[in-house]
């Protein structure tokens, strides 16, 4: 029977099959960022605690690892059946604890849901193979095997979405699990894990520890966990990536991006338009596929800028549970202020506000971490606002004189997570997917997100490993291959 979850005031981590209360001496309040409001503290666990849960996942690996392909996505099954029918509510927690709207939370879900439902064909992704007669009576054959315990430590942009992008390919493998959510919104982990309670998991297999910057760097040192995935900065990226790899383990780190758009003139506007709005102005900006710099050439300079500025200016900006709105806040006052000075920046540095989303007041939500879309125009290349991740709603427009010059701002940025054109020519389309430096490439698409049967690339310093998230990738990544080399003497053979 599952055991019943501690009131939400202080969120629980769970370890060995059981919600614990933390031991923490520090605890961070979690806020609404449309109201201001105080709706749970979560606690900066210990390195004992990580050590607790690792424990309790290496000692549950043994059998688990043993446990047939067959059996182990069972309990996934019912796990997708769950995610379904508490869909709607799942949403309105995303969109309680992390602002975006109650439609872009289910959205993420159902992301989630299919990389479940991906994940339940692993005795057939995970299989080896094989070749008879390598040399005269010798046979050869790989076959892959679970690594351990591994960990998983998410952003907040997308609590429902990312733990998914790991968790089912993981245990599915047969290792056992750790996740470190945002210690920003941790809600919604906490529902999924009450909801994994259910599915019939065996306990340890997965777990769950909340904290900080502690838990991170224990779960980086500690010998028995195999292998990190990670989301989240730039920065924080390279650190995980390098202490990992300085402790043995292996690791894939998605980092920060800085996307941009190429429009060209043959484009169909109305459809560029609408689409790129969606993508730089969704979830407030806050995903690292988000638009935030389009690159127009040519006439598009001005139809572009000008049905951008008109779109963006009618987007309705509010609390993500009211009908009919479009863009909720970003997630902290801390945020809001970064948001808002990078533009102030964008400004002092040449750029013309054609669209100015400072000091937003939401009537009934002032406290609300609230800055609406913006649009800079003409930022010079020079500008430092070019090659930094503004992670809020703000679109900056370059204009080129034609393909050369708009791939060549892509070539000098940093990142290369995602890169989009939108044209009507095929012979454009072809040149923009085999030149565009990134991992991520859209035709006519704002946001590439890969389906969770395509890895969920990234290129430069927006990726750090080699195997990426998602489907084939994720196997690779979850576990280590072992190859057999096999022959028998023919006079044991004479005996039977």
């Amino acid at each position: 029977m599952p055991v019943a979850a501690p009131p939400t005031t202080k969120v629980p981590n769970f370890i060995d099959g059981r919600w614990v209360e933390s031991r923490a001496s520090e605890w961070l309040d979690v806020t609404n960022p449309a109201t201001g409001e105080t709706i749970a503290q979560t606690p900066l666990s210990s390195a004992a605690e990580v050590a607790s849960a690792v424990d309790a996942a290496a000692a549950a690996y043994p059998e688990w690892r043993r446990t047939p392909p067959e059996d182990r996505i069972q309990p996934l099954f019912r796990l997708k059946q769950l995610l379904e029918d508490h869909i709607d509510e799942l949403g309105r927690i995303i969109t309680r604890e992390n602002g975006k709207t109650f439609a872009e939370g289910k959205a993420e879900l159902r992301r989630a849901i299919e990389n479940v439902e991906v994940a339940c064909g692993i005795p057939m992704m995970m299989q080896g193979y094989n070749l008879e007669d390598v040399a005269r009576g010798i046979d050869e054959f790989m076959i892959r095997q679970p690594l351990g315990v591994v960990a998983a430590i998410t952003p907040f942009n997308f609590p429902g979405m990312i733990p998914f992008w790991f968790l089912p390919y993981a245990v599915a493998c047969g290792n056992t699990f750790i996740l470190k959510p945002s210690e920003r919104v941790p809600l919604t982990m906490r529902r999924a894990f009450e909801l994994l309670e259910q599915t019939g998991l065996p306990k340890g297999v997965v777990n769950l520890v909340n904290g900080g910057k502690d838990v991170v760097n224990a779960l980086l040192d500690h010998p028995k966990v195999r292998a990190i995935s990670f989301v989240g900065s730039t920065p924080v990226a390279r650190h995980v990536y390098a202490r990992s790899g300085a402790n043995g383990k292996r690791a894939q780190c998605q980092g920060g991006a800085k996307n941009h758009v190429i429009v060209l003139p043959d484009a169909d506007m109305a459809m560029a338009t609408q689409i790129i709005s969606d993508s730089a102005f969704g979830c407030a900006g806050q995903r690292c596929l988000a638009v935030s710099v389009a690159v127009t050439v040519g006439e598009a300079q001005k139809t572009f800028r000008d049905a951008i500025t008109e779109a963006a200016a009618n987007l309705r900006v509010g609390i993500g549970l009211d009908d009919g709105v479009q863009m909720g806040p970003v997630i902290t006052p801390k945020s809001k202020s970064r948001v808002e000075s990078l533009i102030a920046t964008g400004a002092k540095q040449g750029a013309k506000v054609l669209l100015d989303g400072r000091s937003a007041k939401i009537p009934k939500y002032e406290a609300g971490n609230f800055v609406k879309p913006t649009i800079l125009d003409n930022l010079p290349a020079t500008s430092e606002l070019a090659d930094t991740e503004i992670f809020g709603p703000v679109l900056s427009l370059i204009h080129a004189d034609g393909m050369d010059e708009a791939l060549a701002f892509l070539e000098r940025s940093p990142y290369g997570n995602q890169a989009s054109l939108f044209t009507s020519s095929g012979a454009a389309a072809r040149r923009f997917r085999y030149e565009a430096p990134a991992g991520n490439i859209g035709i006519n698409i704002g946001v590439a997100a890969p389906m969770a049967y395509f890895p969920f690339s990234g290129w430069k310093d927006s990726f750090f490993g080699i195997m990426h998230g998602q489907g084939r990738d994720a196997v690779e990544f979850y576990t280590e291959k072992k190859v057999v080399v096999e022959r028998w003497a023919k006079e044991h053979s004479r005996k039977f």
